[in-house]
């Protein structure tokens, strides 16, 4: 794409040496950027260039960073798609694959907007919104290389003008259940900052992963039923070599409880074997949970949650033959961190055991 002359715009300096790392985690997991705590970003330094002639490539200059929805609607329009990727920052593997799909969506004459964005109103009471992690400059390198074109990181104040929002979008009873029931309101602060997200950006497609699968669902659902007319595109969970989810919490784990965690891949392969084998849903949920039993007394444990077999539709328990899409799904918490995970369910014949380690060949 050829890219229309920019107003000036800045980019904040690269990360430098010596930021700390988190209490218990001496270096970051393969493939995520160590975490900075929730000390600020320092203030951009330097001048955007004139404009960018092709799209971004690994190795090239970081996207433009913008701070206000005007400054993004002050561009001239892609004669492409514009693609919306939305995050709260910390970006790992897993949001640069949802970047590189969105590049590859957008096209050469398309537009790719990374959003960076803690939303306060997806946590709740004792929840870690102060030590979310906030690393804006590793985040700005690692979306530029993966292929956007700008990275759109608004304030509260810009994003909720006045404060909390009085009128908010609400998740229904599909967004009370698993992860709803375990954080109520959670869904409800998603899906106002996710419709405020497409207003402001005015995407032609939004993608989002599927390791968030009643997100996902609840998305899907809102721009269905409120007729936002955006294409909402799936992209399959990004997994450490040991088959750990990748999430920007893992940065929290300490190396003996990244071990613990992988239990929760392995709950979820170990289901999606017995599925596969023709097994019925308490048999393919007992699966799963013989696994996640075992782990209960590991050092340290895992802490289960919740493990669900939903229908994908409503997210409500399969209790009888699978849907058409069905998930396994589980919540649990080593330590201080909670994690999440899930896989896609289509019985069918073949099983494929994972390594002990809980990776996937």
């Amino acid at each position: 794409m050829t890219a229309p002359q920019h107003p000036t715009g800045t980019r904040a300096p690269a990360q430098g040496p010596g930021t700390p790392a988190p209490a218990g985690r001496t270096e970051a997991p393969a493939g995520t950027t160590e975490a900075a705590g929730t000390t600020e970003a320092p203030a951009p330094k330097t001048e955007a260039p004139a404009g960018r002639t092709e799209a971004p490539a690994e190795g090239t200059e970081p996207p433009f960073l913008l701070t206000t929805a005007a400054a993004l609607h002050a561009l001239p329009r892609p004669t492409g798609r514009r693609a919306l990727v939305m995050t709260m920052g910390a970006l790992h593997e897993g949001h640069a694959s949802l970047i590189r799909e969105a590049r590859t969506l957008a096209g050469p004459e398309g537009q790719v907007v990374v959003t960076v964005f803690v939303n306060p109103l997806q946590f709740g009471a004792g929840e870690d919104l102060d030590r979310y992690p906030r690393t804006l400059e590793a985040d700005l390198d690692l979306a530029g290389s993966a292929g956007a074109d700008h990275v759109l990181a608004p304030s509260a104040d810009e994003v909720y003008p006045g404060g909390a929002p009085e009128v908010r979008i609400s998740a229904g009873r599909m967004g009370e259940r698993l992860e709803g029931a375990s954080r109520p309101g959670h869904f409800d602060g998603m899906l106002t900052v996710v419709g405020k997200m497409f207003h402001l950006v005015r995407p032609d497609v939004a993608l989002f992963g599927q390791k968030d699968a009643q997100q996902l669902a609840l998305v899907r659902r809102m721009v269905r039923d409120l007729a936002f007319g955006i294409e909402i595109v799936a992209v399959p969970t990004a997994r450490e070599s040991d088959g750990l989810a990748r999430s920007s919490r893992n940065r929290y784990l300490s190396d003996d409880e990244h071990r613990s965690a992988l239990a929760l891949s392995r709950a979820l392969y170990a289901g999606q074997d017995a599925a596969a084998r023709g097994e019925d849903p308490e048999a393919v949920r007992a699966a799963a949970r013989r696994v996640l039993d075992e782990a209960a007394h590991a050092a340290p444990p895992v802490v289960l949650d919740y493990l669900a077999l939903v229908d994908l539709a409503d997210f409500t328990e399969v209790t009888g033959a699978f849907p058409a899409e069905a998930v396994l799904a589980v919540a649990a918490r080593v330590g201080t961190t909670r994690l999440i995970d899930n896989l896609p369910l289509a019985p069918a014949p073949g099983p494929a055991h994972p390594p002990a380690s809980g990776a996937r060949p």
